[in-house]
């Protein structure tokens, strides 16, 4: 299977173009996917242009796509409303904030500005990457929309890590969510990798050959069935404390601050922006210097050390980060039942941490091939049948799908 097209089946493809037929009428002309990521390494690190490590997985969001011949851009998603967007206007709508509409308008809007000539189309999507998942259900989204313009209209001239831009420029701009890079690069890039966001015009992507599996482990993601509703001030508030630290210094991020001047500094970061500030810089710069050992333990064929940085990794989130326990929640404190969970069933093996943004979502966990069903059922019964979902790594990013013979 080539990692420049996603090949779909007969049955997928029924299911798709029964969808389009059922909405729009008639058949679509194209198929488009993009995966969910999983981040590995780098908690939060991304916002502050740190480092990563990041795979797409297999869990997707397809649509069938036509042209329809107007301004107009819409999109029926399984289960949700029509998203209608009027490519007449390209600009931030405030009633679109944190809306798909929103996400759509953006990634036009950018392509528009790269002198992309976009047209309206219908679009049918599905997806397997269910919203609250903690594997970046809006990323696949902004890189699906950003794949489809750029085949559909652009003949494929920009780069996905260019999509990838894309999608973050939508998200930050007319969703109004300051989220950092990572996920949008992991999915449309596609496998494995590892990144660097330094240079956040020209973020540097490296591949990372290595298969899990092969050590006898699966790779898990574990659902503890909060909702993110209601959260977005805590997302908010790790980005926000932390740039009140890089003004301290005159700088726009961490990683533009050398770690031996921030710690030289903390009695006065302490007064000028709070413990807590001070702590999650801590994390970003103890987890950004985790990743590039964790790279190297994986290409070095020591994956008990690598397992020993997730752990670190996920004691850092929890105690310098603080992003499993929303302040001030006390009757729901579902990551940190998981991550319990997660400790009693692995009985001292694996690895586990908090996946993703934290403080609702998921759990990621290494776990032993011969724990494996007694860790599923485990984690299923405390909560909820399918909590356990059990992942590989998609070769493929944002790709055209294309229907297999027969």
């Amino acid at each position: 299977m080539s990692a420049t097209q996603l090949l779909l089946s007969p049955a997928e493809k029924q299911v798709l173009d029964s969808g389009f037929a059922a909405v729009f009428g008639g058949t679509p002309e194209r198929y488009f996917s993009a995966p969910g990521r999983t981040e590995i390494g780098g908690n939060h690190t991304d916002h502050q242009r740190g480092r990563v490590l990041a795979a797409a997985v297999n869990l997707d969001t397809r649509a069938a796509v036509r042209l329809n011949g107007t301004d107009t851009i819409r999109i029926l998603s399984k289960g949700y409303p029509m998203c209608t967007v009027d490519l007449k206007i390209l600009t931030p709508q405030k009633d679109e904030i944190n809306s798909t509409p929103a996400l759509v308008r953006g990634v036009a809007a950018r392509f528009t500005q790269l002198g992309c000539k976009v047209e309206g189309f219908d679009a049918y999507c599905e997806s397997t990457v269910l919203p609250g998942s903690g594997l970046s259900s809006s990323a696949a989204y902004e890189v699906l929309i950003g794949t489809i313009l750029n085949h559909m209209f652009f003949d494929g001239r920009v780069s996905q890590p260019e999509i990838a831009q894309i999608g973050q420029y939508a998200e930050n701009v007319f969703f109004g969510k300051p989220c950092g890079l990572m996920d949008q690069t992991a999915s449309a890039v596609g496998n494995l990798v590892t990144i660097d966001f330094f240079d956040k015009d020209h973020p540097v992507i490296e591949s990372v050959d290595f298969d899990f599996s092969a050590c006898g482990h699966a790779l898990c993601i574990i659902d503890s069935q909060a909702s993110h509703a209601d959260l977005t001030d805590e997302y908010a508030a790790i980005p926000g404390e932390l740039k009140e630290i890089c003004a301290y210094f005159g700088k726009e991020v961490l990683s533009q601050i050398d770690e031996a001047d921030f710690y030289a500094a903390i009695p006065q970061l302490r007064k000028a922006c709070g413990d807590r500030a001070v702590l999650r810089a801590v994390h970003f710069y103890q987890d950004n210097a985790r990743v590039p050992q964790q790279v190297e333990a994986l290409r070095s064929g020591d994956f008990e050390r690598f397992l020993s940085l997730i752990r670190e990794s996920g004691q850092s989130s929890w105690m310098y980060l603080q992003n499993v326990i929303p302040a001030g929640y006390k009757e729901h404190q579902d990551v940190a039942v998981s991550l319990a969970l997660c400790q009693h069933y692995l009985q001292g093996r694996g690895a586990y941490r908090v996946h993703g943004g934290g403080f609702a979502g998921t759990v990621q966990a290494f776990v032993p091939f011969d724990l494996l069903e007694t860790f599923r059922a485990g984690i299923d019964a405390a909560l909820g049948e399918g909590a356990c979902h059990v992942l590989s790594i998609r070769p493929q990013g944002g790709v055209p799908a294309v229907p297999a013979e027969g």
